[in-house]
C-alpha cells in the first residue's frame, strides 16, 4: 500500500477555544514608508525590531534604535535601561499556539513516534510529522531579568471529540534560575539575548549530555502576532573544540491572548496548519548578496551586571553571500546552517526566515574555536536587486 501524507486536525480540550471576540482584532491595513502594507494589531509598529524603520535605502530594512526609547551602555559597563526589557516582556508574553516538527541535519522531516500515532492512521499507513503545540510564555516587565515558558506537545487525534487534545510532554524552562526539563536532564541557559520586538536567542546546555540547544525566536515584521522558533541541537566533544549540528526543531506559532499558563487552547481557531511535509524553500530563493542592519549582543566579555542576559542593540551593517547549497532548506521559507570558519576555527550558527522574495529576518551565534560563545545577532536583510 502506498504511503499517504496528510495534515492532522487537532481539537481543543474541554476548557474550550477562544471565541472570535477574544482574539486581538486586526485593523485595516495602512501604508508604511516602504513597500510593505502591514496589519496593525496588539503590538506597536514603532517598537518592532528595536524600532525597525523600513526605508527604500539600499539596505531596504534597517534597525534604528532612535525610534525606540532604549538607552545604550553608559560607557562604564553599566547595563542598558530597563525600557528595552519591559518592551520585550510585553511582546514575548502570552499564549503561543501552533505546530512543531523535527528535522534531520539534512532537513528531512522526522516522523512522530509510532506509539503516539492513532491506530486509524497506522492502519492506513498515514505518515504523521507534526505536533500541535503550546508555548505559554511569561516575562514580567518590572522583573529584570526573568522569563519562563513551557513547550507543550499534544497528541495527534482522529475525529472531533471535544476532549481529544491530550498533553504528551511538557518541557518547562526558566531563564534567570536553574531549572529542570521534562526528561529529567538538567538544562540551564548559558546566554539569553533579547530585543524589544520580542525576538530572542537562548543558548541552552544539557549538562548530562555533550549537547547544546540554540533556540532562535523570530517575530514576523509584517505580523507581530506570528513567530517562528528554530532550535538547533548541536553535539560537542569534551573540550568543545568540535561542534556538529545533529537535528533541528521548528515551531510555527500564533499569539492567542494573554498568559494563562497553557490552561486554554487555540484549538479549532488555530490560524495555521501542519507544515513539516510541505515543500522546502528552494536554493534559488536564497542565493544572492544580502545586506542589512544587524543588532548585536556580545558575550566575549560579559558584563557582571547583566550576567547571561544581554540586549540586542544596533551595531553595524551586515553583508552576506548565500548560495542556497550550503544551507539546510526547510518548509515555509525557513533555513538554517552551522559552519566552521577554516581560517580561525570559529563556528557560525545561522537561521533565517524569508519574508518575501527580497526581505528576510536572520539570527546567528558565533562560537570561538574553543566553543565559547562570542556573539549573538538579529538582522533584517534585503536581497540585492541584481539577485532578485
Amino acid at each position: 500500500m502506498a504511503f499517504t501524507t496528510v495534515n492532522i486536525s487537532f481539537i481543543s480540550q474541554n476548557r474550550g477555544v477562544y471565541s472570535s471576540d477574544f482574539h486581538p482584532k486586526k485593523l485595516s491595513s495602512r501604508i508604511c514608508p516602504s513597500e510593505f502594507s502591514l496589519q496593525f494589531n496588539r503590538r506597536s509598529w514603532s517598537t518592532l525590531v528595536t524600532g525597525a524603520s523600513f526605508s527604500e535605502a539600499k539596505t531596504g530594512l534597517s534597525l534604528s534604535p532612535s525610534d525606540v526609547d532604549v538607552d545604550a551602555d553608559d560607557g562604564d559597563g553599566n547595563p542598558p535601561s530597563s525600557i528595552g526589557w519591559s518592551e520585550f516582556a510585553k511582546r514575548v508574553s502570552g499564549e503561543w499556539d501552533g505546530f512543531g516538527a523535527e528535522f534531520s541535519n539534512e532537513g528531512k522531516a522526522i516522523e512522530l513516534p509510532e506509539s503516539v500515532v492513532p491506530e486509524a492512521y497506522r492502519e492506513w499507513e498515514v505518515k504523521v510529522f507534526d505536533w500541535q503545540t503550546q508555548c505559554p510564555t511569561l516575562a514580567e516587565p518590572e522583573q529584570q531579568h526573568f522569563i519562563q515558558c513551557k513547550s507543550i506537545q499534544l497528541l495527534p487525534t482522529v475525529g472531533c471529540e471535544a476532549d481529544a487534545a491530550t498533553r504528551y510532554s511538557i518541557d518547562e524552562r526558566k531563564v534567570g534560575v536553574e531549572d529542570g526539563d521534562g526528561d529529567g536532564v538538567r538544562t540551564s541557559a548559558l546566554a539569553f539575548a533579547y530585543q524589544s520586538s520580542g525576538c530572542y536567542v537562548a543558548v541552552w546546555s544539557k549538562h548530562e549530555k555533550l549537547e547544546l540547544e540554540l533556540e532562535y525566536c523570530l517575530i514576523n515584521p509584517q505580523d507581530f502576532e506570528s513567530r517562528v522558533r528554530i532550535i538547533q541541537v548541536v553535539r560537542t566533544d569534551e573540550d568543545n573544540t568540535k561542534m556538529v549540528i545533529e537535528s533541528i526543531r521548528v515551531f510555527r506559532e500564533q499569539w492567542y491572548g494573554p498568559f494563562r499558563n497553557g490552561e486554554q487552547l487555540g484549538g479549532c481557531a488555530i490560524r495555521d496548519s501542519a507544515f513539516a511535509s510541505t515543500p522546502p524553500m528552494t536554493a534559488s530563493q536564497l542565493a544572492g548578496v544580502w545586506q542589512g542592519s544587524k543588532a548585536v549582543a556580545t558575550f566575549a566579555t560579559p558584563s557582571p551586571n547583566n550576567g547571561i542576559f544581554q540586549e540586542l542593540l544596533q551595531d553595524k551593517v551586515q553583508n552576506s553571500v548565500r548560495d542556497g547549497c550550503n544551507e539546510i532548506l526547510l518548509p515555509k521559507h525557513l533555513w538554517c546552517s552551522f559552519k566552521q570558519n577554516k581560517n580561525n576555527g570559529e563556528n557560525l550558527s545561522e537561521v533565517g526566515w524569508l519574508l518575501d522574495s527580497r526581505h528576510a529576518i536572520t539570527s546567528g551565534c558565533i562560537f570561538s574555536s574553543t566553543g565559547k560563545l562570542k556573539e549573538i545577532s538579529v538582522a533584517l536583510e534585503t536581497k540585492g536587486p541584481e539577485d532578485v
